[in-house]
């Protein structure tokens, strides 16, 4: 199979790579020399590559620059999720869509599933309006799509919250977190992986996959802390105590069931899939 990466240098990309790399012929683009927004780059690239599949992993991910950018967030994850899919149609490939969490209000005590649809979802930020807009690009441009919502996206290279937390623990003398924004943190390994295990399936529609359980922004930073060996103390704290332009979903809490029962995999625990991440990060340093 070839497969046709976009977005290939962040840190989902990379991943992306490197799983998919080991199995099937890869081509990868990103920014400066590829640009999603472009229609016309994005059919050349897409035929030139002669594509089986195409992973769009080329996305605006800035949660609160989105609230200022709102139009450049707009043609990166909408109107680009729409030429990838549609150039993937035109060759007859599949394509793959990285949604999130924050398509959600985080108003539910009870796991958000698949089942809620557009226009029942209701996004607080303009980073989450602009990729519910992109599920729904992708599901008009190609049938044969798999989109899948993920949270709290953590991985080599990435400017991600565990990555903050390390970093800042080794420059102060103490960190408080909020602990009333519960979510599931992702190692980017993982969803490589379940990727992967989804197109196999041959199964289009639309997916979660995030580690399993949940926790708060809190919880995760001590765990982080703890694996890294770092003593900082950090201290929980609410979110209401650190205004923020982009609103954020309090409780998004991501069910699985679906994925589990296609690929016939349980994601692992958030903690072991940590436990791995920080491992291999200390092998690199």
């Amino acid at each position: 199979m070839r497969v046709l990466i976009l977005g290939a240098r962040g840190q989902l990309g990379r991943e992306l790579e490197a799983r998919f790399g080991a199995a099937h012929g890869v081509v990868c683009c990103d920014l400066p020399e590829f640009d999603i927004t472009n229609r016309g780059q994005v059919f050349e690239t897409v035929a030139a590559a002669r594509a089986d599949l195409v992973i769009n992993a080329a996305a605006y991910t800035d949660v609160e620059r989105a609230e200022s950018e709102p139009e450049l967030a707009l043609r990166c994850n909408a109107a680009g999720a729409g030429h990838a899919a549609a150039a993937a149609a035109a060759v007859g490939a599949a394509v793959v869509y990285y949604s999130t969490d924050f398509v959600f209000d985080g108003t539910s005590d009870a796991p958000y599933t698949e089942e809620t649809a557009f226009p029942d979802l209701v996004p607080l930020s303009a980073y989450g309006r602009t990729k519910l807009l992109g599920e729904s690009a992708t599901r008009t441009e190609n049938p044969n799509h798999f989109i899948i919502r993920t949270a709290w996206l953590y991985g080599p290279g990435g400017n991600n919250f565990v990555e903050k937390i390390l970093a800042a623990a080794k420059t102060r003398p103490e960190l408080r977190v909020v602990s009333d924004e519960i979510g599931c943190p992702t190692h980017t390994w993982d969803l490589a992986e379940a990727t992967m295990a989804l197109c196999e399936t041959a199964v289009p529609g639309t997916y979660h996959f995030v580690n399993g359980g949940s926790c708060s922004r809190y919880d995760l930073a001590r765990a982080a802390l703890e694996l890294a060996g770092l003593n900082t103390p950090v201290h929980p704290c609410l979110a209401a105590e650190f205004p923020t332009a982009a609103r954020r979903p309090a409780r998004a809490v991501l069910s699985t069931e679906k994925y589990s029962k296609v690929t016939g995999r349980t994601p692992r625990p958030w903690r072991d899939a940590l436990v791995h991440y920080i491992q291999r990060r200390e092998t690199r340093t």
